[in-house]
């Protein structure tokens, strides 16, 4: 009976470690493969080549309409892109799927408020996840080249993934919400996991959520 107990705590131990080593694997694998994807295109303002667009990519907004810090921080990222001539145009996209959190819209108006011109600013209303921001930017919106603002942890796997979607992408990473330390290390931690599922993403080449027809609001808003 203790020879067969025995027996069994070892094949499960085996198997338990079989199945760590093969996520580390996956996850390491996925990290990489993202990090790769990006390298040499992450800049700061100054040095970020020009493109027509920025795409800003969503994050929390608060009950009262106010984007959390991490999302301002993307945003003033954005505006100091724009006002420096890097860009002509912002293509804000977020979540938007229940109408009383509306994180595009939240963005546009932090923007007019501080000074980017409404007419140069494009809200993408379905940007569900980054993968979706990406693929949306280019298939909906007509986007081929663009500078992809989000956080530093986050922004090699937002450039590979619009990389992949057939974007000519470079990113800005922001690192001032740093000092938001609890949250900055949760955002760090999830990227392993993100990693994971950005893989998956380009390998299935599945569509958005939500898809949808052409939109010609870049076209307009280069035109002006």
């Amino acid at each position: 009976m203790k020879s067969r107990r025995r027996r069994w705590l070892r094949r499960t131990v085996l198997v338990v470690v079989v199945l760590s080593l093969l996520g580390g694997a996956t996850v390491a694998g996925s990290v990489g493969w993202m990090r790769a994807g990006a390298a040499h295109r992450l800049y700061d303002v100054d040095s970020v080549p020009e493109a027509p667009v920025v795409l800003v990519l969503g994050a929390q907004v608060y009950v009262d309409g106010t984007p959390s810090p991490f999302l301002a921080a993307r945003l003033e990222l954005a505006r100091r892109l724009f006002t420096a001539g890097k860009a002509r145009a912002i293509l804000v996209s977020g979540d938007h799927g229940r109408w009383e959190y509306d994180e595009p819209g939240a963005m546009r108006l932090w923007l007019v408020q501080h000074g980017v011109p409404g007419t140069s600013i494009v809200a993408d209303h379905a940007g569900f996840d980054t993968y979706d921001s990406c693929q949306r930017a280019v298939r909906v919106f007509g986007v081929h080249r663009a500078i992809v603002v989000t956080q530093s942890f986050h922004v090699a796997r937002a450039v590979t993934l619009c990389r992949g979607a057939g974007l000519d992408a470079y990113g800005v990473g922001d690192d001032s919400v740093r000092v938001y330390r609890m949250p900055w290390v949760r955002g760090s931690v999830r990227e392993y996991g993100a990693a994971v599922k950005a893989a998956v993403d380009l390998v299935s080449e599945r569509d958005p959520v939500h898809l949808g027809r052409p939109e010609p609001g870049i076209e307009r808003a280069l035109a002006n």
